[in-house]
């Protein structure tokens, strides 16, 4: 078992199959078609329309809602699929709100955006749901290009490559293909499968093969991979997990927040997922806030995150945090961990109080001490595994115009390069541009 589920407190089934099924449906139930018609009425089509600046994958927002105001969603599914292939994973998990709705018109003058992720989502949906993929494969170009990492940029550059008549083998460490999509996003996000399903249907487009248990740096080299492909698009994620800076943190209950994620995301039977009955997260990102939630619906008592700067400066925007608080989650910011006390298990976590001076993060003495019987850390991941060779921009891999790395022939986008926010929406938008530069390349 992994760490963290064999403490005393943390143990399975503290709700029924019935409660833990009510609280894993949908966050954000899909638009009826009715629905969709009116939301889709309140959109201003905005010329020079600032919600398409806000998207990283320039989607041509206000005609996708115009579309669907004329009762043409496939058509709306399209426009979105022309350039973001994972469109209908963005809609579910996108940071809409501090995106394309927070600069919308609406959310302006009115304070309430035009809804565009869940009009995203009836689109793209609709699409899916047809069967039939949308794009067809241009002629044969011969050539053959490897992408090392089957998630949101790795799949993303895959798509587009092939559509442009190259053929693509997407080499995966894991078990299944679709990286933090599949492991990694909040399972109240992503409901019924709804990421192997999404890698099923871009899989149509053909010339698309996936090798699962392909491990860079083991069971494949860069070097080997440079040799026998065209071009080399590097989509690693980030494997690491930062240290947690205070004493205790080998006891049994304290675990990296992502693993947890992943354990809720992959149980076939959530009743048998065990989970703490006191829970303290530390970090303020979106990773934090899906772990505390899940830490909630899976039935903890009390689960709080702990964060040490203010509430302003968490990664998880505003909405983020008032979901958290919406499920009961206390948000503790301004502090540190110092311990985790227990005679072989957590028991209880010490934090300090922290302030800041002269822009640098200080102590101040000032203790408080929490039950804990499990500690989960969401204070941000690592780059690990990247070949030598390659040029580093602080831990991840350094990247110039469309994903160039230093090393000709290689390709890098998503968490693993540097530049970019560590979104699904960004790590898509990588994915395509580094295809397009290598299309460019390969045919010139």
């Amino acid at each position: 078992m992994a760490q963290g589920q064999m403490a005393p407190g943390i143990v399975p089934g503290r709700l029924s199959s019935d409660e833990l099924t009510s609280n894993f449906t949908d966050l954000h139930p899909p638009l009826a078609p009715h629905e969709a018609a009116v939301a889709a009425d309140r959109c201003y089509f905005c010329y020079d329309a600032p919600c398409v600046t806000a998207c990283p994958t320039d989607i041509d927002i206000p005609l996708f809602i115009r579309q669907i105001q004329a009762g043409q969603p496939q058509a709306a599914g399209r426009t979105i699929l022309e350039q973001n292939i994972l469109g209908g994973m963005c809609a579910r998990v996108c940071p809409t709100e501090t995106l394309c709705e927070e600069a919308c018109v609406r959310e302006a003058a009115e304070g309430k955006p035009v809804e565009i992720g869940r009009l995203q989502r009836y689109s793209t949906d609709t699409v899916m749901e047809a069967g039939d993929h949308p794009f067809e494969r241009a002629a044969p170009t011969g050539k053959t290009v490897a992408v090392i990492g089957a998630g949101p940029a790795g799949l993303a550059c895959a798509h587009r490559l092939a559509m442009l008549g190259h053929d693509v083998v997407i080499h995966e460490c894991k078990p299944k293909p679709g990286g933090l999509n599949e492991y990694g996003i909040a399972a109240y996000k992503s409901t019924n499968d709804f990421a192997q399903a999404e890698v099923d249907w871009l899989l149509k487009i053909g010339g698309i093969a996936i090798e699962t248990g392909s491990v860079l740096g083991d069971t494949i080299s860069l070097d080997g991979l440079v040799e026998n492909y065209d071009a080399v698009f590097l989509s690693i994620g980030l494997a690491g997990v930062n240290a947690l800076r205070a004493q205790g943190t080998e006891k049994d209950g304290v675990r990296a927040a992502v693993d947890f994620i992943s354990d809720v995301r992959q149980a076939e039977d959530l009743a048998h997922l065990p989970v703490g009955r006191n829970v303290v997260v530390i970090g303020g990102g979106m990773t934090a806030v899906d772990a505390a939630v899940k830490s909630k619906l899976l039935g903890a008592e009390h689960v709080t995150i702990a964060y040490r700067r203010g509430r302003d400066a968490m990664g998880a925007s505003r909405y983020e945090q008032d979901l958290a608080a919406s499920h009961g989650v206390r948000i503790l910011t301004n502090v540190q961990p110092v311990a985790v006390y227990g005679n072989g298990s957590a028991v209880d976590i010490e934090l300090e109080y922290t302030t800041t001076r002269d822009g640098r993060l200080e102590g101040t003495g000032e203790m408080i001490r929490l039950p804990a019987d499990q500690v989960l850390k969401a204070i941000g991941q690592t780059l690990e595994g990247a070949p030598e060779g390659l040029a580093l921009d602080g831990n991840k891999i350094a990247v110039t115009g469309a994903g160039r790395t230093s090393l000709d022939g290689v390709w890098a986008g998503g968490d693993c390069a540097a530049g970019g926010e560590d979104l699904t929406v960004t790590a898509v938008a990588e994915g395509r541009d580094a295809a397009m530069d290598i299309h460019a390349t390969l045919v010139s």
